[in-house]
């Protein structure tokens, strides 16, 4: 059986670090993540085979080399949290870029091939190990670093893995700060997009953000059933177009996104396949990104500048209606979220805080994260393109739907985590399967 063996571990500073930016304020949209655990996400590659006059070890010094230099454009991320508990029993928390460094894990895995993670039908077990950080909070960044990066060396692969807080960044930050590092690892003086640190300003809002918080929230744990697997599907461009153009047909109107009309599809199938009671409430939670839709919030902001959005339907309705209601109910939600929503919604949370829990998830739930839009496949640290996305352990949650670009370009994939007895039951479900064959 292949395992995962830790060749080092060393803290990674960044290289020239600017003097400019040394306190971040945390927004509402960072705050709200305190209490749940890192994003998990990386690529994996094709090995590259080595020069005949490279040292051992050369791709790892580089790949130190470049995070480094990487850093000194992201200074949150070589950082820490900061804490300041306050007279009336609340905290409040800042980014400290003060240079403590971010952790670089080197692994070794001999025994593993590409094909051992690519080629199972689920999403195999070890892959989980491509990570740190399992089970840390966010809120644990006050002495923890704020990034985490395990490179994995397989047999024909190299595994590239970051574990990120999610107070410090969301999906597109993530990202950006991926991106830019492989360009600095092909040699690239500069990064193509400068992040802007910048918080938003909203009227009456005032920093430090001060929130009353228990100990007990803190030291609450996650629950998570057993039993659970992950499986990714792939979308063709050909095929999204087809699928996207029966559900918008479905109802009359062309206003209906490739995205959307997939998580009905899936939203529908995973209610009817969990055998859901037709009178139980059954609910999609999405996350959205709000920079298209902020004048003050640039695309290059560095942080958290996400909403969510909650659609629901009785179990019983949602399988009366064909899956262009559902995708058009999704749609509307989106679309009725405004510049003024954000605005309104930033403002209600700081005179009622409330922070997401990673508590029992309710079987009628489903979650939705991370884009399409994210270049996730045009990372290259210079040995070639990315050939899968990969998540870590805390992305086993039932219902959990991770959304990613796919290697063609207007290729989708989504990875979904649920029981085994419901993908059993997918996998036998001729509406889904016709489906998915449009």
């Amino acid at each position: 059986m292949a395992d995962i063996r830790l060749i080092s571990s060393s803290m990674i500073q960044a290289g020239n670090p600017s003097k400019e930016t040394e306190r971040i304020e945390l927004t509402p949209w960072d705050l709200k993540h305190l209490l749940v655990s890192y994003i998990q996400e990386g690529v994996l590659f094709h090995k590259p085979k080595p020069k005949a006059d490279e040292p051992q070890n050369a791709l790892i010094h580089r790949l130190k080399t470049s995070l480094s230099r990487t850093l000194a454009f992201f200074p949150p991320l070589a950082g820490r949290l900061a804490a300041l508990e306050h007279e009336d029993q609340t905290t409040s928390f800042f980014i400290d870029c003060n240079n403590a460094g971010a952790l670089f894990v080197h692994a070794v895995a001999e025994q593993l091939h590409v094909s051992d993670i690519l080629e199972p039908v689920y999403v195999p077990e070890i892959a989980d190990g491509f990570f740190q950080f399992d089970g840390v909070k966010n809120i644990e960044g006050t002495s923890k670093p704020l990034l985490a990066v395990q490179v994995t060396e397989l047999a024909d692969g190299i595994s590239i893995g970051c574990s990120i807080n999610h107070s410090v960044v969301d999906g597109c930050s993530f990202w950006h700060f991926f991106n830019s590092w492989s360009e600095i690892s092909r040699g690239f003086d500069y990064i193509s997009k400068l992040p802007v640190f910048n918080r938003p300003v909203v009227d009456d809002i005032d920093y430090p953000i001060q929130i009353p918080l228990k100990q007990e929230q803190i030291q609450q744990h996650s629950f998570q059933p057993g039993n659970l697997k992950s499986r990714v599907f792939y979308f063709t461009k050909q095929g999204i177009v087809r699928i996207k153009g029966k559900v918008n047909a479905e109802m009359n109107t062309n206003k209906i996104s490739s995205l959307q009309a997939l998580l009905s599809l899936f939203w529908r199938s995973i209610v009817r396949n969990r055998r859901t009671d037709p009178k139980q409430e059954t609910m999609i939670f999405l996350m959205f990104g709000v920079r298209q839709r902020m004048q003050q919030v640039p695309q290059e902001y560095f942080g958290n500048a996400i909403q969510g959005a909650m659609v629901s339907s009785k179990a019983g309705e949602l399988m009366e209606k064909g899956f262009g209601d559902a995708a058009w109910e999704i749609n509307q939600v989106v679309a009725n979220h405004s510049e003024e929503n954000f605005r309104n919604s930033f403002k209600s949370w700081v005179n009622n805080p409330l922070l997401f829990q990673a508590g029992e998830v309710m079987s009628n739930v489903l979650s939705i994260a991370s884009s399409p839009r994210f270049d996730k496949y045009g990372n290259d640290f210079g040995w070639g393109r990315a050939i899968a996305v990969t998540f870590g352990a805390e992305f086993n949650i039932d219902g959990l739907l991770m959304v990613s670009n796919g290697v063609e370009e207007g290729d989708i994939e989504i990875r979904v985590c649920l029981s085994a007895e419901t993908f059993q039951a997918m996998e036998n479900d001729e509406h889904f399967i016709s489906a998915l064959n449009i």
